[in-house]
């Protein structure tokens, strides 16, 4: 028996060891095999040739900008409701306070006015009126005031109304052209993207982006003074949007002025470099390519060091 209870005090004792050492193997392994998955993630990165991005990926993260935004918009409902329920509860609490003073208040008179009938001082009646009196201005002067303060919550609730519906409505505006953006992508016609670019227009006049866009698809139908007109419009928004300058390059060498096409393009390459490819490449830039002034253009500018 004395040995039996030995072994069992043996095996109780030997058990937290042998847990501990095996959550230890365990633990170690986890860590290599997570070790291991991410040298091959990196290595799966580095051997990539493509971009991941696509314009689902875009897709995506305009759906989930729109969600945030929508969660911002009902943040805002949830506290406006929470800070209303505080104001509420704080009325009634002071609604409390005043109904136990008066009725505090109306006992005192109560007991004052037996003492004076007691005494002779005055009748029943006089001390009935007085303290009807008395109580009609304190409560006209109580509810005189909640009702000031009910006011100011209301208005407080009509701009957070107001608030929230602005932000609603630029919501749905926002929505309305990222979905007209990816339609003008998708469509392979001129003119289907100048009437879409021109919906854009109608929602968002003062984006220069739209009528840049829009000006490089009047220059492919042919219309050079009307990119033209587009073009001066954007810069009157924009004074250093470089796209503008570029399409106002593109028309004046349709046009012939292949000296103010060079200007502009110097214009151009002041705001962004970007476009250094973009010139090379382009055909309705291709008269300007023997240029001794496009060829200096695109020269390199040695970096000092």
């Amino acid at each position: 028996m004395r040995c039996l209870i030995a072994a069992m005090f043996a095996i109780a004792l030997a058990l937290p060891s042998a847990f501990l050492w095996a959550q230890e193997n365990r633990d170690n392994a986890t860590a290599e095999s997570a070790q291991v998955t991410e040298q091959e993630a990196q290595a799966r990165v580095e051997s990539l040739d493509e971009p991941l991005y696509n314009p689902f990926v875009e897709r995506y993260v305009l759906d989930e900008l729109k969600q945030l935004r929508a969660e911002m918009a009902q943040q805002r409902v949830e506290l406006t409701e929470k800070i209303v329920d505080r104001q509420i509860q704080s009325v009634d609490r002071g609604v409390d306070y005043a109904t136990s003073t008066i009725s505090n208040f109306f006992y005192l008179i109560a007991a004052a006015s037996s003492i004076l009938v007691l005494v002779g001082w005055s009748s029943l009646r006089d001390i009935k009126e007085r303290m009807n009196k008395i109580a009609d201005e304190e409560v006209s002067k109580l509810v005189a005031t909640y009702e000031r303060r009910l006011a100011a919550i209301e208005s407080q609730l009509t701009q957070k109304t107001r608030h929230i519906d602005e932000n609603r409505e630029e919501i749905e505006r926002t929505q309305e052209l990222h979905a007209l953006w990816l339609r003008a992508a998708q469509e392979s016609t001129p003119a289907n993207k100048i009437a879409i670019y021109d919906q854009i227009l109608d929602l968002h006049p003062l984006d220069c982006e739209a009528l840049t866009y829009k000006a490089d698809e009047v220059l492919e139908l042919g219309e050079v003074q009307w990119a033209i007109n587009l073009c001066h419009q954007a810069l009157a928004i924009d004074a250093d949007n470089a796209h503008a300058f570029y399409q106002l390059a593109c028309a004046k060498t349709m046009l012939g002025n292949y000296d103010q096409a060079i200007h502009y393009l110097g214009e151009t390459l002041e705001r962004s470099q970007n476009y250094r490819e973009t010139m090379m490449d382009d055909t309705a830039l291709e008269p300007l390519h023997e240029l001794p002034e496009f060829k200096t253009l695109l020269t390199p500018v040695p970096s000092d060091t």
